[in-house]
């Protein structure tokens, strides 16, 4: 069974490993790996029932810190080795974790692969739009202009934009927060795991050392309410300090307003639906990027496919119960054989 739930009740204590967390003083990740062991307790899952898999950065030594199974693989490649383990043992519940480095330039073709085949995982991908374990190199996701050790005069290209990604890929599942955002950081993570699919959280990160503030634009306390808006499926997409903006359907584009003026009123504002098997609307909520209009955080698109693992292990029994093969040398010998002499 998968996501198997134990009778005994976990605290987050119960998914702390031993080992002294050795990230800088002030990194996002902290955030990060302390709402995902709260998160773990919440949903039940017995720690033996996990695995943790990572590739190379700063956000991939998560693993180290997790009393479940875990592994540390190498750059890029957690994709492939999270899809090995799930596919191979899918009563686990597996997480990756992964940075915007890792994942999008020597992973990128892992990722839109495992999100494409819908592998019943969760991949919290942390972005600080740069390479902080290789000391302050611009990343996939940071903007054109940016001045980094690697681009002196500033990049000359546009960053991919994760989401955009995810539903070229057809992903079935994404959300996003930021690592100061506590409690929709375990709220999304929570929807992942009950999410049956490829589950891919962004989490903005903050880099202390190579990239501070880089995103204090959605951060900042005095402005975050009126710059990110939290998007719950059945609700009215409001935004704003006391809740007194909206989005609203503007020709094929959304429009913020403010409630009350121009004639607008709460029947304007949309309802949002996570679970809408088009994902045209959920791409323009995702792309969203706090200037124009307010950053997306939450769940912004949750529906149902078929699983990788399931499918293929479907098609194994279907395939065992009409030839009858009880080994994988049985199958090879099957068909025509010869002999070289």
């Amino acid at each position: 069974m998968e996501n198997q739930v134990n009778t005994t009740k976990f605290e987050a204590k119960d998914y702390k490993s031993d080992q002294v967390v050795r990230w800088c003083p002030g990194c996002g990740d902290h955030a990060v790996l302390n709402v995902l062991h709260k998160a773990m307790a919440e949903v039940g899952t017995a720690p033996e029932n996990i695995a943790v898999i990572s590739g190379i950065g700063c956000s991939s030594r998560l693993p180290y810190y997790m009393n479940t199974y875990a592994f540390h693989t190498i750059h890029g490649r957690g994709g492939a080795v999270a899809t090995g383990v799930k596919t191979s043992r899918p009563d686990l519940t597996v997480w990756q974790v992964a940075g915007d480095g890792d994942c999008l330039a020597i992973g990128g073709n892992h990722f839109i692969h495992e999100v494409r085949r819908n592998v019943d995982l969760n991949l919290l991908l942390l972005n600080n739009k740069i390479y902080g374990l290789t000391k302050g190199q611009y990343s996939p996701t940071s903007a054109r202009g940016f001045v980094s050790k690697s681009s002196p005069y500033g990049t000359t290209e546009d960053p991919f934009v994760p989401a955009e990604l995810v539903f070229g890929a057809r992903g079935t599942f994404f959300a996003r927060s930021i690592d100061v955002e506590l409690t929709v950081s375990r709220e999304v993570m929570i929807a992942a795991v009950a999410h049956k699919g490829c589950s891919v959280v962004e989490v903005l990160q903050n880099c202390m050392i190579f990239n501070n503030g880089i995103h204090n634009h959605v951060t900042d306390r005095a402005t975050r309410a009126e710059r990110t808006i939290h998007l719950v499926h059945g609700e009215k997409m409001l935004f704003g300090k006391d809740g007194e903006r909206g989005l609203v359907q503007d020709g094929f584009g959304l429009k913020a307003v403010v409630l009350g003026e121009d004639g607008y009123t709460i029947d304007d504002v949309l309802v949002h639906d996570a679970r809408c098997e088009s994902n045209f609307l959920h791409q323009q909520l995702a792309m969203m990027d706090g200037t124009d209009l307010p950053l997306a955080i939450g769940v912004i698109r949750d529906v149902e496919a078929p699983t990788y693992e399931t499918e293929v292990a479907a098609q194994v029994a279907d395939v065992r119960a009409k030839h009858g093969y009880g080994s994988l040398r049985e199958m090879i010998l099957a068909g025509e054989t010869w002999q070289v002499k």
